[in-house]
């Protein structure tokens, strides 16, 4: 195919945010609902914006859905494109002193059910004052919330903090206990309040599979991961299979206490106290959309602004 590509049209934006879903879900029947077309619609969107490209971006029939090498590229670009476009929008909003647009905000897993987590009052405090702006929320592991918003496809971000990058800036906002856990079944089940340290080291350990508070317990304890996961809900369904042992937030892990599906393992003192803050690049300096929402979480969350 012989690329046709001269000037950027709106159309050829609409391709791309098309092509842009269906890669983000995975192929073209996951992406249908998001998309709300249909599956030949999607695929003759794909055609279209291949001629225009004038490369094959993505395999697509009964050997499942797959990105070439110029698709993955393509996708890339597309994402630095539409976060640009979005940035030029709420630039010129705030030239008019409107709040207009979308605020995107990448949120680590299972905090709401922390009773100290104000994001969602936040949340209906912003929209309070900016009922145009469309809220969309991403819940991803830490390290892709971070890469997220230094490439300036998230506004925020709100992550247990572990490390500090000089290209963001951190608002403290609340805190959160992680208790040693072990499930219904398990070895230590019965004896979950005298197992001595080094029995629980002994045990199949379940942890993060990336940098954060939960990798450097791990370390510090010197517990061995027999399996990983991705997500406090990953880890937690290692623990009720009864084969692992495992860290988990309080707040999370009282449910499955209360009807006797999991025990906290009370010896050898290992728990730990995570800190959460919201984060958001240094430059270009935050939109005044993103400067209320973080004016926002500071409020609800007891600190003043800055």
């Amino acid at each position: 195919m012989r690329a046709l590509l001269g000037n950027l049209t709106d159309a050829d934006i609409r391709l791309l945010r098309i092509y842009m879903a269906v890669v983000e879900a995975g192929g073209l029947s996951a992406a249908e609902l998001e998309l709300n077309i249909g599956r030949s619609t999607i695929s003759r969107h794909l055609k279209d914006l291949e001629i225009r490209l004038g490369m094959t971006l993505c395999r697509r029939g009964r050997g499942g859905f797959s990105m070439t090498q110029e698709g993955l590229q393509i996708y890339e670009y597309a994402q630095r494109l539409v976060t640009s476009i979005e940035e030029f929008r709420h630039q010129v909003n705030d030239m008019h002193r409107t709040l207009q647009g979308q605020l995107s905000i990448a949120m680590f897993d299972k905090t709401v059910s922390n009773p100290e987590c104000q994001v969602p009052a936040a949340i209906n405090r912003f929209i309070s004052q900016a009922p145009e702006v469309q809220i969309d929320i991403h819940v991803v592991p830490v390290n892709l919330i971070e890469k997220g918003v230094l490439d300036g496809r998230y506004h925020v971000g709100v992550i247990p903090t572990h490390r500090s990058s000089s290209s963001l800036k951190y608002i403290p906002l609340f805190g959160e206990q992680m208790y040693l856990y072990c499930g219904e079944g398990h070895p230590l089940f019965e004896r979950a309040d005298s197992a001595s340290a080094d029995e629980i080291r002994r045990q199949r350990y379940a942890g993060l599979s990336f940098h954060s508070p939960n990798m450097e317990t791990t370390r510090k304890h010197e517990l061995e991961k027999s399996a990983v996961a991705n997500d406090q809900e990953g880890i937690a369904t290692l623990i009720r299979s009864g084969a692992y042992i495992g860290f988990l937030p309080d707040h999370y892990a009282e449910r499955f206490v209360r009807f006797g599906k999991m025990r906290r393992l009370s010896q050898g003192g290992f728990d730990y106290h995570c800190e959460f803050a919201a984060l958001y690049r240094k430059s270009p300096a935050p939109t005044r959309l993103v400067q209320e929402f973080l004016s926002a979480l500071e409020e609800c969350h007891g600190h003043s602004t800055s």
